[in-house]
């Protein structure tokens, strides 16, 4: 699964967020990125999660951190989960997968006994030089700011 681990360099990567704009890591050179992927926008433990984010955002940029989320969802869902909880950071709508396989978040997964495809809830803490210094692969939906800010 997750073959990046920290020390590592950060995938370059491009995407379009939920209004169209893109976003690349050159965009972030000097600011802490917490880059999170998550599986599908308005579930549960999604919205758990990103809503913790949110909570704590202040503490983020005090911090000098910027927050990407990233998962396979069209534009028009991102942007729909994005309005309906007032994120404050962008969701990458990666539905090519592109920034989903560079970090190498997709694979098998199991549920109900089923197995299939799909993406690995993981985050990534890449420091003002584009290093990854951290990366979480047991997220904490209700309490992920605490795990990243400590």
């Amino acid at each position: 699964m997750t073959t990046l681990e920290k020390g590592d360099k950060a995938p370059n990567f491009s995407a379009k967020d939920q209004d169209g704009n893109f976003h690349t890591l050159s965009d972030y050179k000097g600011k802490k990125l917490v880059v999170f992927f998550y599986p599908k926008a308005n579930t549960p433990g999604c919205t758990a999660e990103a809503c913790d984010l949110r909570d704590n955002f202040a503490r983020f940029e005090a911090s000098n951190y910027a927050l990407l989320g990233v998962s396979a969802d069209n534009a028009k869902a991102q942007s729909n989960f994005k309005n309906k909880y007032e994120f404050p950071f962008p969701l990458l709508a990666d539905e090519d997968k592109a920034v989903i396989q560079a970090f190498g978040v997709w694979g098998p997964k199991k549920f109900m006994g089923k197995e299939y495809d799909g993406i690995h809830r993981t985050t990534f803490v890449i420091n003002e030089n584009g290093i990854i210094d951290e990366v979480i692969t047991s997220v904490k939906t209700k309490a992920h700011a605490e795990q990243i800010l400590g």
